[in-house]
């Protein structure tokens, strides 16, 4: 009997994982459609030099976005038990950095300007502060929501959030608001975040208490934090470089053709870490079965994203110039530079789901100080070459380090090559050819076409070379398995049974 109630409370737990995540990759992926529509509306009425200004500021300031909370919505979400007086001193804690991090951008905005040698960084530095104070309100807010598995509410607040900020921003940049347009828009955004995360989480903070619990978390979090802020550091390395070495046009270039991959790369990695981080963390006490969640998961996100980026590879210089317009053709080939190293950075960016669910968020420190050097030495190797140098540099930096990168992280689950590899390999096997016979199509037969079936023709034919090797020729079905009944979960009756499962099962 015992066994019958364990079996079931395991089937209702991963019913309610697959939900969550269905829901918060769903989310992710209409905030990254917001994300996407707003960037094309705003560079069809705009120029690159616009974009690379409001770069430069964020690059040197989004610093303070990392280290905001030290890392304790990752430690409140883990932690098997919080108490009033923990979140709320949680909650002060996080406020107190954000007041913080707005005063030292407003007061450091003249030498933002000064070291860029562009006095118009000045304003748009001392707005684009604003922002962390607001943000660092509604953070313990979001994690207590996400400590309840409540992914919905908070992919609708952020949803609604977006919207409204990208309808704003495309108003100001039809008025004539020029790069205004741009640093408004985050601002916005985060007060209506607060807004309606207050309004879906009325939880009141009471007064701080630094108690044991308190203090774990911080340094949980600190390790956490250790991570995510060299991490930042050699994601900023790139546009500090570009932008202090061939100024706003080009940096501005750089940063769209970027916008566009990291929009594609967040749209899997940032909803899944969430859902990963709650789901696997509660497998802690049980490493098989936290093991083999943790294989599904990383092969369905492998499967199907690695594909997602072959095709962006492959009709990538054809995308950009069609939705932004001709004055970004000099993004285009970034953007394929871009998209060949998205299949190594998306099984990279799950790393924090092993360090997080072991319990180490030291190891993850660890390994981000350590990554962090290597990917700053590869701006500094590519920056002589400009923007391409850089992307050429950090694509190579991406494939060598991203093996490692899960070896390390999985060593305290004993998650080596053997568990690795069979949810990796036939995925980047796949890629690798479908790009092969992508890139030769486009360049010697389809060069003639019309860019619209051009890009048409590609796609088809990465999608068929892709399901050929990776199901054809490796039998890698589970994935498949995975979406039919994530799709079940969310279809209406009669059509999840032409999935072959009904929704009350």
């Amino acid at each position: 009997m015992q066994l019958q109630e364990e079996q079931l409370e395991k089937a209702e737990f991963t019913k309610k994982s697959l939900h969550s995540g269905a829901i918060s990759i769903l989310a992710q992926a209409t905030n990254t459609a917001v994300q996407v529509g707003t960037t094309i509306c705003l560079a069809r009425l705009l120029v690159p030099e616009d974009f690379g200004l409001v770069a430069m500021v964020s690059a040197l300031t989004g610093f303070a976005n990392v280290l905001m909370d030290l890392g304790t919505r990752d430690a409140a979400v883990q932690r098997p038990q919080i108490t009033q007086e923990e979140l709320s001193t949680l909650f002060w804690l996080t406020t107190g950095l954000g007041t913080l991090f707005t005063t030292m951008v407003l007061a450091a905005a003249p030498l933002i300007s000064e070291f860029y040698q562009e006095e118009r960084l000045v304003r748009i530095a001392q707005f684009w502060g604003l922002t962390f104070v607001i943000t660092a309100l509604s953070c313990q807010h979001a994690a207590l929501l996400r400590r309840k598995l409540l992914f919905q509410k908070v992919a609708l607040i952020e949803v609604a959030a977006n919207v409204l900020g990208a309808v704003a921003a495309i108003g100001m940049a039809i008025s004539g608001s020029g790069y205004w347009a741009l640093v408004v828009r985050p601002l916005i955004t985060a007060c209506v975040m607060l807004v309606l995360i207050w309004s879906y989480c009325p939880w009141v903070p009471g007064w701080p208490v630094f108690s044991k619990g308190v203090k774990e978390m911080v340094q949980f979090g600190l390790n956490i934090t250790g991570f995510t802020t060299t991490d930042y550091l050699a994601k900023a390395a790139d546009r500090v470089g570009l932008g202090y070495m061939v100024g706003a046009r080009e940096l501005g270039l750089y940063h769209n053709a970027a916008t566009v991959y990291e929009n594609a790369l967040t749209v899997v990695t940032l909803p899944l870490h969430s859902v990963a981080v709650a789901t696997l963390s509660k497998l802690r006490d049980n490493v098989e079965e936290l093991r083999r969640a943790w294989a599904t998961a990383l092969s369905s996100l492998t499967f199907f994203a690695t594909l997602a980026f072959v095709i962006l590879a492959v009709i990538g210089q054809d995308l950009i110039v069609l939705l932004l317009g001709d004055k970004w053709v000099g993004a285009s080939t970034l953007l394929v530079l871009f998209a060949l190293r998205g299949p190594a950075q998306v099984i990279e960016r799950t790393l924090g789901w092993l360090h997080i669910a072991a319990g180490r968020p030291d190891r993850w420190m660890r390994w981000g100080i350590a990554s962090c050097i290597v990917q700053v030495v590869a701006v500094l190797c590519g920056l002589p070459f400009g923007a391409l140098g850089v992307a050429v540099s950090y694509g190579i930096c991406t494939y060598i380090l991203f093996v490692p990168a899960i070896l390390y992280a999985g060593q305290p689950l004993h998650i080596g090559l053997r568990e690795l590899m069979p949810a990796i390999a036939p995925p980047l096997i796949g890629a690798l050819i479908a790009e092969a016979i992508g890139f030769t199509l486009q360049t010697y037969y389809l060069s003639d076409l019309p860019s619209f079936q051009r890009m048409a023709v590609l796609i088809m034919a990465c999608v068929v070379v892709y399901m050929l090797v990776t199901i054809g020729m490796f039998r890698m079905t589970k994935p498949i398995k995975v979406a039919k009944r994530l799709l079940s979960e969310f279809l209406p009756s009669k059509l999840s049974r032409v999935f072959g499962r009904s929704p009350a099962h």
